[in-house]
């Protein structure tokens, strides 16, 4: 036999221990739990740090239902604050009443703070919420079926809802809409939507929030048309209906808005927040960590030895390239001792008026090339004693500079030593051909390398 109607629980409460268990409390704590469980999934699945979506329904939930009662006793103040009615209903939300709109806005005022205070993207987080916030709304949603609230007009369809107690003017029996019913499967279809639609697109930066909010009051337009339930209206219409318009036009604009100013997805970087840091409260932590816990007076008894080893370390440097400068300094001073031996260099003077005799002896020609070549060593020595004098003055820097000026002078003396033993014989042949013109270019040909 095919059920003509479904019927309604009936009960909602039970009695546990003397205190009243109500299935609405149940629905709505299963869905809170359902919710914060898929968006941790789905925010560490986007690279986020784990727990941190715990930390965020913390401050969400409280902040959630206090906006979901307040939307509700403002836009249904009638039931609380006309004649013959007790204003202190209004504080007894077990016995249901949640608007949606003013759970989703306070609630995300308190997902912000948790963002802000976590240094965790606030539409990131949203996004990472959005599919769990709606399995938590049809979970929800089943409470209302509980409490035999929020159904629509009456109806002959076989899935129409048997109400205990019917409004005025509807007789016993008759069956009404469950629009409670239709909401709940329109966000789990919903839901499964975003699901898809984030993996195939990777869509971020608050634009499956977005499409969420859209999507949802795209439904919630139809079904709040159906209800019967006593209202405030604004121009013939729900204040409901005028509030989810409002909503779904917003909530496009700043879909293509976002999807302009911010296209693809979030790096998973900018996700980690402060929860890549260690608390520094955090006891079990600290016990977890090899590293000892320090105090104040340990860091100031560490800090002595880290000058004493910067020393050391500095003292190690140059005692690595003392070797390096050793051999500087001893073939500039030997050739520096070697001029005061060699200083019989008048003869290098007396060399210039012999070769300016026409006579082409071999004695004459021999004297000019030993000449040419007592020149040279004078001149390397000079050199040499030049490139000393030059090591002293890149002593007196710095630690940095006197290596380096130590490096560059001993490449200079390697180079000035070989050059004029490989130079001065093809040197040698050369001199002859220039001496019958005359003796001095002789003179300054060969002292040309040694300057180079």
């Amino acid at each position: 036999m095919v059920p003509t109607s479904i019927p309604s629980p009936s009960t909602g409460t039970w009695d546990v221990f003397g205190f009243d268990l109500r299935a609405y409390a149940l629905c709505i704590m299963a869905g809170i739990v359902l919710a914060i469980w898929l968006g941790n999934r789905r925010w560490l699945a986007r690279g986020g740090e784990p727990g941190v979506v715990a930390d965020i329904a913390v401050w969400a939930v409280p902040f959630g239902i206090i906006g979901g009662r307040l939307y509700h006793v403002i836009t249904d103040n009638q039931l609380y604050f006309r004649e013959g009615r007790d204003p202190w209903q209004a504080l007894r939300i077990w016995e249901g009443g949640l608007g949606i709109w003013g759970a989703i806005a306070m609630g995300g005022l308190g997902v912000w703070i948790a963002c802000r205070r976590r240094g965790v993207p606030f539409a990131a987080m949203a996004d990472a919420l959005a599919p769990g916030i709606l399995f938590a709304q049809a979970v929800g949603r089943v409470g209302n079926w509980f409490n035999q609230e929020l159904y629509g007009r009456a109806t002959d369809l076989p899935w129409g809802l048997e109400i205990d107690d019917p409004p005025a003017g509807y007789e016993p029996g008759t069956t009404f809409h469950p629009t409670f019913l239709y909401e709940a499967l329109w966000a789990v279809a919903l839901a499964f939507l975003l699901l898809w639609l984030d993996k195939r697109y990777a869509i971020g930066f608050g634009r499956l929030f977005a499409l969420y909010v859209a999507g949802y009051t795209l439904g919630r337009g139809f079904w709040e048309y159906l209800r019967i339930d006593p209202a405030n209206e604004v121009f013939g219409l729900r204040v409901n209906l005028w509030v989810t318009g409002l909503i779904f036009v917003a909530a496009v604009a700043y879909f293509f808005w976002s999807l302009r100013r911010h296209p693809g997805r979030e790096d998973p970087e900018s996700l980690r927040g402060f929860y890549d840091q260690p608390d520094p409260f955090d006891d079990k932590a600290k016990a977890d960590e090899d590293t000892p816990i320090t105090l104040p007076d340990d860091d100031e008894d560490e800090a002595e030895p880290k000058p004493a080893e910067e020393k050391a370390a500095a003292d190690e440097k140059p005692a690595d390239e003392k070797p390096a400068e050793k051999p500087a300094e001893k073939p500039a001073e030997k050739p520096a001792e070697k001029p005061d031996e060699d200083k019989p260099a008048p003869a290098t003077t007396a060399t210039p008026a012999t070769a300016a005799a026409p006579a082409k002896t071999t004695a004459k020609t021999t004297a000019a090339k030993k000449s040419p070549a007592k020149k040279t060593t004078t001149k390397s020595a000079a050199a040499k004693t030049t490139t000393a004098a030059k090591t002293t003055t890149a002593a007196k820097t710095t630690a940095a500079k006197k290596t380096a000026a130590t490096k560059t002078t001993a490449a200079k003396t390697t180079t000035a030593k070989k050059t004029p033993a490989k130079k001065t014989p093809a040197k040698k042949a050369d001199a002859p051909a220039e001496n019958p013109a005359t003796g001095a270019p002789a003179a300054d040909s060969t002292g040309t390398p040694a300057g180079g």
